[in-house]
C-alpha cells in the first residue's frame, strides 16, 4: 500500500519529533529559540550534562534538521532552523485538525446514540 503524499511527509518528520522527544534537547531547542545563537560554551552553562552530552544532543538535532552551527573564531555557533520548525509546526497542526474532527464525530455519536 502506498502513503499518501501527507503521510510520507509525516513519516519524513518522524526524526525531528524523536530529536524532540528528549528532554535535554527539546531544553536546548528551547533555549536557541528564546536566547537565539548561542556557543557550545554558553549552551553548556546552566545545563546538568557535560559538554560532550550537550555536543551529542546537538548533532542528533542537527541530524534531524532542527539546527546547524557555524565556526565563529575558535567556537562554534549553534542556532535553529526556523524552516524546519515551521514544517513541522504545519505538521502538528494538521494532527490537531484530525483530532478535532475525530473528537466531533465521537461528539455526534455520543449526543445521537
Amino acid at each position: 500500500m502506498r502513503a499518501s503524499a501527507s503521510q510520507a511527509r509525516l513519516i519524513e518528520a518522524a526524526p525531528v519529533f524523536a530529536a524532540l522527544g528528549d528532554p535535554a534537547r527539546l531544553t536546548l531547542v528551547s533555549r536557541l529559540c528564546s536566547e537565539g545563537p548561542l556557543s557550545i560554551v554558553r549552551l553548556t552553562e546552566g545545563a546538568r550534562m557535560s559538554r560532550q552530552a550537550v555536543t551529542k544532543h546537538l548533532y542528533a538535532l542537527s541530524d534531524a534538521g532542527l539546527v546547524h552551527s557555524e565556526r565563529s573564531g575558535r567556537e562554534r555557533v549553534w542556532q535553529l532552523r526556523p524552516r524546519r520548525i515551521e514544517e513541522i509546526r504545519r505538521h502538528l497542526d494538521q494532527i490537531s485538525l484530525q483530532w478535532d474532527a475525530a473528537l466531533d464525530r465521537l461528539r455526534v455519536l455520543v449526543e445521537d446514540g
